[in-house]
């Protein structure tokens, strides 16, 4: 079945963003930007007490979020603005919501959507839009 204009996805949830998962994805990414590893970074440049997640592990969120919500999609793509950080124990919820659904090529469907990741209890961590390609012939 394929979701209609103005069908809700998600929400999709991460209970506890993880520290540890962090100096994981910083390694993987070679990235080493204090700010996601060292609590004492973030104090010095005046973010907080927390470690800071790296904007492509909430960019997966999203993913994750459209990947449960729409099973057996393509995201062809991803157009996201980080508009917030995410701290280390954050609790972050992704979400979205169909805009358009349109035909495509070879028995296709092209959902266009709204996506974004809130902070529970915080800002709007990112916000964007993403395109997905269904078949309709499974």
């Amino acid at each position: 079945m394929t979701p209609e204009a103005g069908a809700a996805l998600g929400p999709w949830v991460v209970e506890s963003v993880s520290p540890a998962a962090m100096a994981d994805f910083a390694e993987v990414l070679a990235d080493p930007n204090p700010i996601h590893l060292d609590p004492e970074a973030v104090k010095a440049m005046g973010l907080g007490d927390r470690v800071v997640n790296q904007g492509p592990a909430n960019f997966g969120y999203v993913l994750e979020m459209l990947k449960a919500a729409v099973p057996g999609a393509t995201v062809v793509d991803l157009r996201v603005r980080l508009q917030a950080n995410v701290f280390g124990g954050d609790r972050v919820i992704a979400a979205g919501v169909v805009e358009s659904v349109a035909d495509g090529e070879h028995g296709t469907r092209i959902l266009n959507c709204a996506v974004w990741l809130d902070v529970d209890g915080g800002a709007r961590a990112i916000a964007g839009t993403a395109s997905l390609i269904l078949s309709q012939n499974p």
